[in-house]
Parts: structure tokens; sequence; C-alpha cells
């Protein structure tokens, strides 16, 4: 089983199994905490290889980068507020200083809050939408009223009123001699080796979500990276070789 995995992700497996078991032999209902993409696609995997296990998941709206898991046996089919979630809507008090996606997730940090216990943070012009965990939801409106020294209010929302931006991103092609962590990252953003290194080894790097801190780092199709400060991208394909041996690369950058 373990086989299919990274190694970094054989304590998240581990977990899946003994939670797989307890529905499978027990027909216990478990719902997880906020995954990310990867760690759902695990439990959604892993889930089906379990006799009687179902999945279900949801982060809030469709498309939901971050979502909460309920796994449960066959007789049972979970309901939306079954997942335990709440939306809260954050405005700011200057209208002149926008506030970026990391600012909110600071804020949220620096609340004390671990990042599981909370979605996906939707950014607008003037304000933002968190969606957060239900047993938390209360706690951040009455405490946080600061974002980037910004004074804030947070207020609760219908779930119904989430409001999606646009996700944009441009397609990037290049070649690397090898699918490294640093080569990619270095084509990406147009740095030297030089200056990716140090910064990957000093845990400014994730991939799929996961702080990576080996540069030599091997990329797949499908993995999310990031570099702290400079943005994320996705891995869309490797392709084959070059006449001259290198190796084809797609990516998606966010913007």
């Amino acid at each position: 089983m373990h086989q299919h995995f990274r190694r970094d992700e054989h304590p998240f497996v581990e977990r899946v199994l003994e939670w797989t078991s307890r529905v499978s032999d027990r027909y216990e209902v478990i719902r997880t905490d906020f995954l990310d993409p990867r760690q759902a696609f695990i439990l959604q995997a892993l889930a089906g290889r379990g006799a009687g296990v179902y999945f279900a998941s949801c982060g809030g709206y469709e498309g939901a980068e971050r979502v909460r898991g309920i796994l449960h046996p066959e007789y049972m089919e979970p309901e939306r507020e079954e997942f335990g979630l709440k939306l809260l809507e954050v405005k700011g008090s200057n209208e002149f200083l926008s506030l970026e996606h990391r600012d909110y997730l600071g804020s949220l940090l620096g609340l004390g809050i671990k990042r599981e216990k909370f979605g996906d943070i939707l950014v607008h012009k003037d304000s933002a939408q968190l969606i957060v965990a239900e047993e938390i939801a209360e706690y951040v409106r009455l405490h946080m009223t600061q974002v980037h020294r910004i004074h804030v209010t947070v207020e609760s929302r219908p779930l119904d009123e989430v409001i999606v931006p646009r996700q944009s991103f441009r397609p990037l092609s290049f070649t690397v001699q090898s699918p490294r962590l640093d080569a990619v990252i270095g084509d990406v953003y147009r740095l030297s080796r030089a200056k990716v290194i140090a910064p990957i080894q000093n845990g400014r790097a994730k991939v799929n979500w996961r702080e990576v801190n080996d540069p030599s780092f091997r990329l797949e199709e499908g993995d999310v990276v990031s570099f702290k400060g400079l943005g994320r991208f996705k891995v869309t394909e490797i392709g084959g070789e070059t006449k001259k041996g290198r190796i084809k690369m797609e990516v998606a950058v966010f913007d």
C-alpha cells in the first residue's frame, strides 16, 4: 500500500487506514479537519479500498481547494451541515490599503489556530471571506480584530453567500536537465540556482502544501509548488527529452 505514496505521506496514510478500519469494522462516522487537495486525494483513494467505506467532502463551495471530509458506511449520506463549516466575512477600516491572502492567513495563525481548522480564504477588493470549522467560528469572530495593522470586523454569513474570486494563471513551458525542485523553481521565477537553494533549505518552498527542504526533490506531474514571497505553480506536464537530453516541462503559474 505504501509504495503508491511518497515517504513523507506515510504517517497520513497510516492514519487514514486506521479511520477506514473503524468505519468498516465498527460502522463509525468520522469527520476530518480541513484537508489539502493531496490529502483529500489520498483519503478518496484509500476509502475506495475499504469494504463498505465511503468518502464525501465539502469545502463550502464547488471547487473549493481545502475541504472537510466524512468517512461513512454505505447506509448514510452526509448532509452539508454535517461537515461543520461556517462562513465569516472580514472587513477592514482602511479602504486604501489592500490586504492579501497571506495577511489573513497570518492573522489566523497568529490567533493560535492550526491550519487544519480553516479552509479557503477568499480575498476580494475590500473584504475577505473565511471558511472555518464550526468549532472555532465564534472564537475567530470575537478575537480577529486586526489584519496587517488594519482594524477589522468579522461577521457570520450564511454559507450560501460565498463569493468565489476568479482564479487566473498563465501557462509556461521550458526545459530542464532534471525535474528537481531547485531547477524548476529557478526557471519559473527566473532565478539563479544559487538564489533558490538557500531559501529551499530554509523552509520557503512547499510541495503539495508540505515544506520541502531538499533542493534535489524530484517533482511529478500534478505537484503544486509554492515559493514564499513569489507565488505558486502547478506542474501540468513532464514530457520527453529533447535532442540535447533536457526534459520538457509545462507548468501553470497562478496570478
